[in-house]
């Protein structure tokens, strides 16, 4: 998958070298398949998180999108380009020339392609990739063996590769860098009423991150992502979900040694699990563990302020919604 990725993001890069939209970063896998826990091989689908970096000329600024403080748009704006100095580049100024000589000589800036109003359109992004990767996909030796199948998705790039009796789904989301740290805002997630300017704050790269970080630490024969398999396997989805169990494996593994989550410590471990998840239950309180967490691995890069902010209450809408509580105290009780 991240080989696909690699090369259908150069061909990307290559084809629109003389335009004027988004540019592809490389791809990073997130999510529990490259994390190493994904509880369902038989509907396993593989998270890939591409960044996007402004084209020539452009700049992308993150502002807050209303009241919700994890919400942003990306305002796109445009830089003069007249002192640039490149050989072999003949790029016009987009602020410094005018409408009539840009149109003849110039692609039209970002802000007339992917863009509603000053803001980067996901869903307008998402299209432009959509068609991209059908192009692409032909100019690949795998088009030969595989078959593509896109399928309809207004915030991210979803699509099925199949051969023979084999296989594979893909989901792309897309993102951008809050400065130079490992944490986006992003295209997702598919949820009715929100606009499509509006990019939420991801924290998928610094939590694959920790796991690869973990693993580095961790004997071979460690069996922390086994742990969280098995338990995320067993989970009804209603009140209780694989992200929430997936926070206090990530509490757990930031304080339990890595030496102690051998296959021996297996039992006990499960246990630890099951317990703190008990008493965030009985005290609905769960905190994130990315924001707030002043022993998040520090080379991991951070937004400034992160590591000393007040963790958001990830069981917050078991405190305020007693139905809810008690889906979530049943699922629970299931697992145990």
């Amino acid at each position: 998958i991240m080989d696909l990725m690699e090369k259908l993001t150069h061909i990307m890069r290559l084809g629109s070298s003389n335009s004027f939209y988004p540019v592809p970063q490389e791809a990073i896998g997130v999510g529990s398949a490259f994390e190493g826990w994904s509880p369902h091989a038989q509907d396993l689908v593989y998270h890939v998180f591409v960044p996007l970096s402004p084209p020539p000329g452009h700049a992308f600024h993150l502002d807050t999108a209303g009241m919700l403080q994890r919400n942003f748009c990306v305002r796109v704006e445009l830089l003069c380009t007249c002192t640039r100095e490149q050989p072999g580049e003949d790029m016009l100024c987009f602020l410094h020339h005018s409408e009539e000589e840009l149109k003849k000589r110039q692609d039209p800036s970002l802000l007339h392609t992917l863009c509603t109003g000053t803001y980067l359109d996901v869903e307008k992004t998402v299209h432009w990739f959509h068609r991209f990767v059908r192009v692409a996909w032909l100019l690949l030796p795998e088009s030969r063996h595989w078959c593509l199948t896109l399928q309809p998705s207004s915030r991210s790039c979803k699509f099925q590769l199949s051969k023979d009796n084999e296989s594979l789904a893909v989901e792309i989301i897309f993102g951008v860098r809050q400065g130079d740290s490992d944490i986006f805002v992003g295209s997702q997630p598919e949820e009715a009423g929100i606009p499509s300017t509006t990019w939420l704050e991801t924290y998928a790269v610094a939590e694959a991150k920790f796991f690869r970080h973990i693993s580095r630490q961790a004997p071979q024969d460690s069996w922390h992502c086994k742990c969280l398999q098995l338990l995320a396997r067993f989970l009804t989805g209603v009140g209780l979900s694989s992200y929430a169990l997936k926070t206090v494996v990530m509490h757990l593994l930031n304080t339990v040694p890595p030496t102690q989550w051998r296959r021996e410590d297996f039992g006990q471990r499960l246990m630890d699990i099951l317990k703190y998840l008990h008493c965030s239950l009985v005290t609905k309180q769960l905190h994130h563990f990315v924001i707030g967490n002043a022993r998040f691995p520090a080379e991991i890069s951070l937004p400034s302020g992160f590591r000393l902010a007040i963790p958001p209450n990830l069981f917050q809408h078991l405190a305020s919604s007693p139905d809810a509580h008690v889906k979530a105290v049943q699922d629970y009780v299931h697992l145990l």
